[in-house]
């Protein structure tokens, strides 16, 4: 277990950016000193485990042309050819280029992603970037009102919203908000952490993602 690190408070806000509080959260999960190595591996893992081999150049058995010999074998003055497929001539086939299987994924234990996550969340808390709100649901899935919500949180152009559970009027408001989106606490990643300027998560969220990392 990492080496216990004070406790800190949290605000706690309501969706009308009014003070409701605060909450305490773990130190080892939001009181860290960050570590960049360790993040910047997690994003690299993140960014290799979604990219997809879609690049592909055709072999010389694909590339048209070819059958009939170029010219004869002896007596032209000119060196020997079989056929205008291959890799030396222009149009030929290529020789070791990718041919959309590769495989570009990386992996991470779990130990290392965890104190990236830590290290993460601990950068945004230090930098005050985390919004603790009380209770976020929405009567209704309007676009409108959940920008009248961020707005009233005063976030910023990038946000990552972190719910408990899946609140099907919260996702369908927030959806068509520019730089806005939502994971659950199952599916929070570093990459998403660092890639935004604010993170808005509930009380009860906040704790799941503390349980998980602890």
């Amino acid at each position: 277990m990492a080496e216990k690190v004070k406790n800190i408070k949290l605000p706690v806000v309501t969706m009308t950016g009014e003070e409701a509080g605060s909450i305490t959260v773990n130190g080892n999960v939001f009181n860290i000193e960050p570590n960049k190595e360790v993040m910047f591996e997690a994003v690299q893992v993140y960014q290799a485990n979604k990219r997809q081999a879609t690049a592909k150049t055709k072999v010389r058995s694909e590339v048209s042309g070819g059958g009939k010999k170029p010219w004869k074998q002896k007596g032209t003055g000119r060196a020997r050819s079989g056929s205008n497929r291959s890799p030396i001539w222009v149009g030929g086939g290529t020789v070791f280029g990718p041919d959309g299987r590769q495989n570009y994924s990386l992996s991470m234990n779990k130990a290392a992603h965890n104190l990236a996550m830590r290290s993460a969340l601990s950068l945004k808390a230090k930098d005050k970037a985390i919004v603790v709100v009380d209770n976020l649901e929405l009567a209704e899935p309007k676009t409108k009102t959940m920008v009248a919500v961020l707005k009233a949180l005063k976030v910023g152009k990038k946000v990552l919203i972190v719910l408990e559970d899946t609140n099907e009027n919260v996702i369908m408001a927030a959806r068509n908000v520019e730089g806005t989106m939502i994971v659950p606490t199952t599916n929070v990643c570093v990459y998403d952490l660092l890639n935004v300027d604010t993170v808005v998560t509930t009380k009860a969220a906040i704790k799941l993602v503390e349980e998980a990392l602890d």
